[in-house]
């Protein structure tokens, strides 16, 4: 998903993608869509003091119009809250378009109200003053909507795999994901879209673990916007699949369903030893039966911590509660060992202290200032085996059980009390959690647990270990050693990752790139002291930010925080100072984009799918574009690969989704998609052509049913489709010359499917994927394999694969032999447990001269690689990999742009070669031209740009 860069900036442009011009450049982009003023501060404007808060909010929009821009207050704001401190009142107002709210635009009212008299002080945030939305086109279907964003949470979770075909962890429920329609919205990119929002619940096919996404899908086309997570988690998911399965600790046997179950309530004083030694007093109530249980109710909030020891993170999909779930229960007051080894007594104290500190330093009356229920739920394990993580997932924290080296993630107080400021986020600015403005919400998290597990620990701000978060949480290594991030990492916006905001991109870099901010906001804490520095940054966050804003916003809104509690001249340069060693200033934000080099095309906007790879040859590239804020479907666009000449759009403007393009120099070749309300399944699938120069559009080909793959070369075309006569399977099929004769490659009494076909001389390759009818000799009930079938001579020939493999990607073909990447290795079952594999992967290649099968890496020898991709030319093989798992443990999770993925180069024998390009941001989806030419989807571009190279010889 790309609408985070542009989107979530606030300053949404505008760039729908139009038919070539004369000239054939590529569309303008527009000015911001937005007159209003993101931050008005120091003013001192009269406002009726007997009104309401929101209503005297309105009334002064209303009155400044030639300030705010804003035409009806009234009528386009909704109140959101209003929080009331002192003489200091807040009021955030939710913009709407003819009734349906706008997405992340929320505009703050900031006033002053003492002796009968009230004024207002400064506003802030994101109103759309250019939205132009019809919204009484009849939208397409919700069923089809949901349909459209389940399969993008699909394809987000695994997008470099033609086949996805793991079974699902031992002990679970077939694999599923569901979407709930959640209504209309308007998305304010350009002159607006109108959208559907979809809840897409489940868990991920591979790994199992829990999926709970906002997804945004455009209510006219059917495109994907965008996707959040409400999930958000302690560590990257890449770090935690890391740490899964690592330890040896086995998990503790789960509590009879019920155990403790009553309706007597009598507080009683108990007490627990932490994971770290210390005897702590904790509250319990006794149930009618005897037993006690782990609630809290010596507080205005009540605090349970639920048992959870020997359940899967899987079983908490789409916020449900386990049956049998109970709070921890003990037969005495003072709890036992095992209450301490799972965590719970961690989690009960820690949460407690995190609920005092909060309500002490800010008056705050829990997580959402109106007195909440805090409920942690301990001990989730991974598949059966350990999980070092935790998250908050908008109602509770969850804690996973730690493993032989990690302990129960609630036995360090700035864990808890992270997942915790997740809350107080989500209740204040309520920042989008993807791009910049999630990893701002996870800067502030950290910044806030780091406060209070400082505070309490008695560190002084100087201690090496200070800035440490999750550095109490080992059994053997010390805490430099064992932390999960550093505050004082000396991370700047030199070191921010361009990535886009999926799953497995860390959704757009909220982990990876926030420690940018947070190390900003530590060095405040130092400098200014805890006091002031805790104080200016909360105020930022509860009357400042609004859910789009951005690191620059951040600056602003702190800066803006402590001028209000009137800070000393000398203070505020310590501010400016701390944002600008960062390097987060008004300058960077304007020139963030446009580093790659040789960028062909920017701002595809696509998202980071097979479907969506540029093609080139002879001299030629096409690539799908969308418009600046992917509020139109992708187009496909024609260029020059050296550069020369304007890109120009080759496909119709007929608001149907085009991707799949493949060029051979003459002709272009792509797939067309549209939503078809006279079509069984809604849908139209076209297979269209046109010369490079631009032309006629010719259709080759239609069908109601989905095309997942194509590919194409001289007189061949060849598509993936789903077919109902072949039992709902994939088959490829092919068109050859100027011949209407559908070929369809098949096998007599083959259980399985076709899928990802690639054209290059007259051979198409593609993935086979059997079902066995019985299990083979080694207990395999699958096969993946590559086949190739020459058209000329009509032979196929079997060029390799693995039985049990659960992951392949997308074949590459030249005219000298085929490669792909597989996953052999992703997890076994050791005594009945799940056991996660390498992480690595293995890549295969076939030559046709020896008409032989090796691999290249193995993913278990010294050798191997964390493969995503590859392209082959006929000297060249070029692999997208990952950074290795032990280099995202090293570094912590730290930004390092090292820990993008990157094209690297080998020799048909495996030989390293070297990078294909020096560019910073991440690459991925590269298409090999002659040797080690490649174009490729570079991050560091405006809105991923296609990035042209020849095989870089040194980076620095």
């Amino acid at each position: 998903m790309l609408a985070t860069a542009a989107v979530l900036a606030g300053t949404a442009q505008a760039a729908n993608a139009a038919p070539p011009s004369a000239e054939g450049s590529l569309p303008a982009t527009a000015a911001p869509a937005t007159d209003t003023p993101a931050l008005v501060d120091d003013v001192a404007d009269p406002i009726d003091a007997t009104l309401a808060p929101d209503r005297a909010a309105k009334a002064h929009l209303a009155g400044h119009r030639d300030r705010y821009k804003i035409s009806d207050p009234a009528g386009t704001l909704t109140t959101a809250g209003v929080d009331t401190r002192g003489d200091r009142e807040t009021v955030r107002l939710n913009q709407t378009y003819k009734g349906l709210p706008v997405f992340g635009a929320q505009y703050v009212v900031r006033t002053r109200k003492a002796a009968g008299e009230r004024t207002v002080t400064g506003t802030s945030g994101s109103y759309f003053t250019r939205l132009a939305v019809d919204t009484s086109v009849t939208p397409i279907p919700a069923t089809l909507a949901v349909s459209r964003a389940v399969e993008e949470v699909r394809r987000s979770l695994h997008p470099a795999a033609a086949v996805v075909a793991a079974a699902p962890r031992p002990g679970s429920a077939p694999t599923d994901l569901t979407g709930t329609d959640q209504g209309l919205l308007v998305m304010p990119t350009g002159t607006g879209v109108l959208a559907r929002r979809v809840l897409v619940a489940g868990k991920d096919v591979v790994s199992g673990a829990p999926v709970l996404r906002d997804v945004y899908v455009s209510a006219t086309t059917g495109v994907s916007l965008l996707s959040v997570s409400r999930i958000k988690t302690f560590l990257t998911g890449r770090q935690s699949a890391a740490l899964a399965g690592a330890g040896t600790a086995a998990a503790p046997p789960a509590p009879a369903k019920g155990s403790g179950a009553g309706t007597g309530a009598t507080p009683a004083a108990g007490q627990g030893t932490t994971l770290h030694g210390a005897t702590v007093s904790l509250p319990l109530v006794r149930s009618d039966t005897g037993t006690y249980l782990m609630k809290d109710l010596s507080r205005p909030v009540p605090i349970t911590t639920w048992d959870a020891r020997g359940r899967d993170y899987y079983e908490l999909a789409g916020g449900q509660w386990p049956e049998g779930l109970a709070p921890f229960a003990s037969a005495s007051t003072t709890l036992g060992a095992d209450l301490t080894e799972a965590g719970a007594v961690d989690a009960a104290w820690d949460a407690a202290k995190v609920v005092d500190w909060y309500r002490t330093e800010f008056g705050r009356d829990s997580l959402d200032d109106d007195g909440m229920p805090i409920d942690s739920i301990v001990g989730i394990t991974y598949g059966g085996s350990p999980w070092v993580n935790a998250y908050w997932d908008g109602t509770r924290m969850v804690y996973g059980s730690g493993d032989a080296e990690y302990l129960p993630l609630a036995a360090d107080p700035d864990v808890v009390g992270h997942e915790m400021t997740h809350g107080v986020v989500e209740h204040t600015a309520n920042l989008v959690y993807a791009g910049q403005p999630g990893a701002l919400n996870e800067a502030i998290a950290d910044y806030f647990g780091n406060a209070l597990d400082v505070d309490a620990s008695g560190l002084s701000m100087t201690d090496p270990q200070a800035s440490l978060l999750g550095g109490d949480l080992c059994r053997t290594l010390t805490p430099a050693r064992c932390a999960l991030r550093d505050l004082d990492d000396g991370a700047t916006t030199a070191d921010f990752q361009h990535l886009i905001d999926t799953p497995t991109m860390d959704d757009g870099g909220v982990h990876l790139n926030s420690t940018i901010v947070s190390g900003a906001l530590w060095d405040l804490r130092q400098k200014l002291g805890k006091t002031v520095a805790d104080k200016v940054v909360y105020r930022a966050l509860t009357d400042y930010l609004t859910p789009m804003s951005d690191f620059v916003d951040a600056r602003d809104a702190v800066l803006a925080s402590a001028r209000s509690f009137r800070l000393s001249r000398t203070d505020l340069s310590v501010v400016r100072t701390a944002f600008d060693s960062r390097g987060i200033t008004a300058k960077w934000r304007a020139g963030l984009y446009g580093k790659g080099t040789e960028v062909l095309v920017d701002r595809l906007n696509t998202g980071m799918y097979a479907d969506m790879k540029a093609s080139m040859a002879g001299g030629w590239f096409t690539v799908p574009r969308s418009d600046a804020n992917r509020t139109q479907p992708t187009s496909i666009w024609v260029g020059r690969t050296d550069g020369s000449g304007t890109p120009y759009r080759i496909s119709p403007d007929d608001g149907s989704v085009h991707s799949f393009p493949h060029t051979d120099g003459k002709r272009v070749v792509w797939l067309s998609v549209a939503a078809d309300p006279d079509s069984p399944t809604w849908e139209t699938n076209r297979i269209l052509s046109a010369a490079v120069g631009g032309g006629p559009v010719r259709e080759l080909y239609r069908s109601p049913e989905r095309i997942d793959g194509l590919g194409f070369d001289g007189d061949v075309v060849a598509w993936s489709q789903y077919d109902t006569t072949q039992g709902y399977l994939d088959v490829v099929r092919y068109l050859r010359g100027t011949s209407p004769t559908v070929h369809t490659l098949a096998h007599p009494g083959w259980i399985g499917s076709a899928t990802a076909p690639t054209v290059t001389g007259g051979r198409i390759s593609y993935v086979r994927y059997e079902n066995y009818a019985q299990p083979d000799a080694a207990g395999h009930t699958w096969s993946l394999g590559v086949e190739v079938h020459d058209v000329r001579t009509g032979r196929t020939t079997y060029a390799g694969g693995d039985a049990g493999a659960e992951r392949m990607s997308y074949p590459d073909l030249s005219s000298t032999g085929v490669a792909w990447m597989t996953d052999r290795d992703y997890g076994t079952i050791v005594d009945g447990e799940w056991s996660q594999g390498t992480y690595n992967d293995s890549v295969r290649l076939f030559d046709f001269a020896t008409r032989t099968s090796h691999l290249l890496f193995e993913e278990n020898s010294p050798q191997a690689v964390r493969a995503d991709t590859v392209a082959l030319s006929d000297s060249t093989l070029t692999i997208t990999v990952q950074a290795p798992v032990a280099a995202w443990m090293e570094n912590g999770g730290y930004p390092d742009n090292s820990l993008n993925p990157k094209l690297k180069q080998y020799t048909f024998q495996g030989r390293y070669l070297g990078p294909a390009s020096c560019s910073p941001g991440a690459q991925m989806y590269a298409t090999a031209g002659k040797g080690r030419e490649v174009i490729f989807m570079d991050s560091s571009a405006s809105g991923f740009g296609l990035a042209y190279a020849t095989g870089a010889r040194t980076c620095k």
